[in-house]
């Protein structure tokens, strides 16, 4: 470091932010080894991401110094992710999540802070630490909830959508209890909550109208330039724009960021663009939300951890069961049943990532007295990372000890009911007791769809021959939305976005398709397609459009089972109109 300390800058940048840029490589690579370790041990990335940034933490072994800083940057990863999300569900989506489950939101959360508040009051806390304990406690883990059900493909599950639900009334309950607690520490009166909470309804009325112009009105055009059609960066560029520009509006105005990039990804989901904004963000998104969960990590201290370790646990073990008795009994009191009530439950019982925020906005001393004390701050801490490290368990257990309660309740209630009602409520003979989700039809459709990518000239044709006896089969690929406006008049599924991007023909089905047909022209489009096909559904059968022979026998040899080769196939037919017309 002393030979390194004597050479000449050569950059233009302060040091500053070279050092910041250290700190980001250490993490990111940090959690690259032990993200690949928790997924060849069979675990969550999530877990590695977090160990990682506790290990690298000033904590441990000390090799960041900028932890406020990453902690910050890495607070937009959150935000991406939640817009990633909102490209999922479009408002007609939304209300599929049902009056009920936005009931059990807000009750959740006021049952939660009055639990948490009691319980903290009778271990000895005064009442401000309690009150911001108990709102600590109330928070679930938006982001580390919503990845893993999406990983899981369980967010459309029915207790999903219930968590999906209950987690955005909990972001939507961030903004007062940061309001709260900031007038708290400043000595404010109540009056300047009402107003501020007035002046934040109206700036989000104002933003969500905004958002809808701009994504479903002005961005649409814009797609449709042919400039914008021929060079892909303009478009990438444009989405990670309104990506990010959606949180800083948000946060700007006093909203959570994280909330406004969800809404902003919802209203954006109605518009055709949404699988290919996804795509173009997703690398971002990616490295910003291993950032997040790598600087969660960095604010745990084993040592303070193993020398308090039986309050920690006390505390862990009261979240878990307090906030998974509270949201199972919401949710089965409106009607849903105990499988999906206690799945819920679980997948909810930890503590979120904006608790870390109320934490360290009551432990400041810059405005004013501590709402909290030092220890009280370590202990929901270390509590805090703990359950999100067994949040990875809990979800992907949750369907089936729902599942597994609910039998043993079906079994000890059954013999306490009278034989004839019993009869009447059974199943017939011979017929499975799965749920309607169970037997849903996503899980029984065939291997038999028709992927078409390019959906031109050649790939209408190609529809037209199939036409008679493969509609319901074809799904067509473009990146040209006309071609998909002509397909969807041909009846056909229709998807817009650039098809060598994985998640597109993921989006598309091609798990579930037995042929897939390439009409574009470019040899190295068509080159990279068969590899990813091969690499994604290795049984599909692959055809291509080849446009000269030189080409014919690489596409083969790239892995396509048929090429239809234009020279040839232009050769053979002038062949066969001029002996038609030559004696």
């Amino acid at each position: 470091m002393v030979i390194l300390d004597t050479l000449p800058i050569l950059a233009a940048a302060s040091p500053d932010v070279w050092s910041i840029l250290r700190d980001i490589l250490v993490l990111l690579a940090m959690a690259l080894v032990l993200g690949t370790v928790a997924e060849r041990l069979g675990q969550s990335v999530i877990v590695g991401y977090l160990i990682a940034g506790t290990l690298v933490g000033p904590n441990v072994l000390g090799w960041i110094s900028t932890q406020g800083e990453l902690f910050n940057i890495a607070e937009l990863g959150m935000a991406l992710l939640l817009f990633a999300i909102g490209l999922e569900f479009s408002p007609r989506r939304l209300l599929t999540l049902g009056s009920a489950v936005l009931k059990i939101g807000p009750l959740q959360v006021i049952l939660t802070v009055v639990l948490g508040y009691a319980l903290s009051n009778v271990w000895g806390l005064s009442g401000q630490e309690s009150l911001v304990v108990g709102m600590m406690v109330a928070m679930s883990s938006t982001a580390c909830v919503l990845r893993l059900l999406t990983d899981r493909a369980e967010i459309d599950s029915q207790h999903g959508r219930t968590a999906l639900g209950i987690l955005l009334v909990q972001d939507v309950s961030v903004v007062p209890m940061m309001l709260l607690v900031s007038i708290m520490a400043t000595g404010g009166d109540w009056g300047l909550i009402v107003a501020k909470l007035a002046l934040v309804l109206l700036l989000a009325a104002v933003l969500i109208g905004l958002f809808y112009a701009l994504f479903n009105v002005a961005a649409p055009r814009l797609m449709l330039l042919p400039t914008w059609r021929k060079n892909r960066d303009l478009p990438v560029l444009l989405a990670v724009i309104m990506a990010t520009g959606s949180s800083w509006a948000t946060h700007a105005v006093g909203l959570s960021p994280a909330m406004g990039a969800f809404a902003a990804g919802v209203l954006l989901a109605v518009s055709p663009f949404a699988i290919q904004i996804r795509v173009d963000t997703r690398p971002l998104t990616t490295l910003m939300v291993t950032l997040f969960f790598a600087s969660i990590g960095m604010f745990g201290d084993p040592l303070w951890l193993l020398a308090h370790w039986p309050v920690v646990t006390g505390v862990v073990l009261a979240v878990v069961v307090g906030k998974s008795l509270i949201i199972a009994l919401l949710a089965r009191t409106f009607g849903q049943p105990w499988r999906y009530a206690i799945a819920s439950a679980l997948c909810l019982a930890q503590v979120g990532e904006f608790s870390f925020v109320l934490a360290i906005i009551a432990h400041s001393d810059a405005v004013g007295v501590p709402l909290i004390t030092s220890t009280t701050f370590h202990v929901m801490v270390s509590a805090t990372i703990l359950t999100l490290l067994c949040t990875p368990y809990l979800v992907g257990a949750a369907p089936w000890v729902g599942a597994r309660c609910e039998d043993v309740m079906r079994r000890w209630r059954r013999p306490i009911r009278p034989a004839v009602e019993m009869a009447g409520r059974m199943p017939p003979t011979g017929h499975c007791r799965a749920t309607s989700e169970e037997a849903s039809p996503a899980r029984s459709v065939a291997f038999d769809l028709i992927v078409i990518v390019g959906f031109g000239p050649a790939g209408q044709r190609v529809a037209e021959g199939l036409m008679d006896s493969h509609q319901e089969q074809m799904v067509a690929i473009d990146l040209n939305p006309a071609n998909i406006e002509i397909a969807r008049r041909y009846g056909l599924k229709a998807h817009l976005g650039d098809a060598t991007q994985r998640e597109i023909l993921e989006h598309a089905g091609i798990d579930k398709a037995c042929a897939f047909v390439v009409t574009v022209p470019d040899p190295t489009t068509t080159r990279n397609l068969i590899y990813l096909v091969r690499d994604l559904a290795p049984d599909v059968f692959i055809v291509v459009r080849c446009r000269y022979h030189v080409l014919h026998w690489e596409l083969l040899g790239a892995g396509a089972h048929e090429v239809v080769d234009e020279e040839d196939q232009l050769g053979r037919r002038l062949a066969t109109q001029v002996r038609k017309h030559v004696v």
